[in-house]
């Protein structure tokens, strides 16, 4: 079979349909991540006893399980066992990207924080500071430049999550290309340009965030 760039054209509206609901589910995923992840990174570094391994459980239970497990679990199995519960399938992408991003997120935060030198926390409880103001100025500050990188590198990971929600049949980009083919069969040349698309969101992101980065001069 010939390769014929032509039967992209008409494609392209929807692709693009596709690639904007895939930069919607993850950038609302990568917040509520970075939440998620701020609390459990916090409660890992500096929670008590209970907070810590709540936390400790949340992170290795979802890091140790495959993200596609968990939207079919989301959106297959929990409605099943709260019969009044009712999750959309975007819903269901959103929330699992959250809860997926903000386990690894968890990680960042409490190596990002840990990292800084006691020096920093020290200076701020000498200048009459509490532990919680110290955390806020002082530490969390240093902490956000380090942790921009990972967190940048863990956006473009969920965009590429984002093709496996096809599972549960939310319109992003794979699965507008999946529906494209059912009605033209050029698989060849639909898959090559999700693929364009894709590579072309993570470089342009990949390049933005290393600007960012040079700007801010992580360290």
């Amino acid at each position: 079979m010939e390769f014929d760039w032509s039967v992209v054209w008409p494609a392209l509206p929807l692709l693009i349909e596709g690639a904007k609901m895939t930069l919607l589910i993850s950038v609302l995923g990568l917040i509520g991540g970075v939440i998620i992840g701020l609390i459990a990174g916090f409660a890992r570094a500096y929670g008590g006893w209970l907070s810590r391994n709540i936390a400790l459980v949340f992170i290795e239970l979802i890091r140790g399980t495959p993200i596609v497990v968990q939207v079919m679990f989301i959106y297959f199995a929990l409605p099943m066992a709260i019969p009044d519960l009712r999750i959309d399938p975007f819903s269901a992408a959103v929330v699992t990207i959250m809860i997926n991003s903000g386990a690894y997120i968890a990680e960042i935060t409490r190596g990002a924080v840990l990292s800084i030198n006691n020096g920093f926390r020290e200076a701020g409880l000498a200048l009459g500071l509490s532990r919680r103001e110290t955390l806020r100025y002082v530490i969390m500050p240093l902490a956000l430049r380090r942790m921009l990188p990972p967190l940048g590198n863990q956006w473009i990971v969920s965009i590429k999550d984002t093709s496996l929600f096809i599972v549960i049949g939310v319109a992003e980009l794979t699965r507008q290309g999946q529906e494209i083919i059912a009605g033209n069969f050029r698989a060849l040349e639909i898959w090559s340009a999700v693929a364009i698309i894709y590579l072309v969101i993570t470089l342009v992101l990949s390049f933005v965030l290393r600007r960012i980065e040079k700007r801010m001069k992580i360290l």
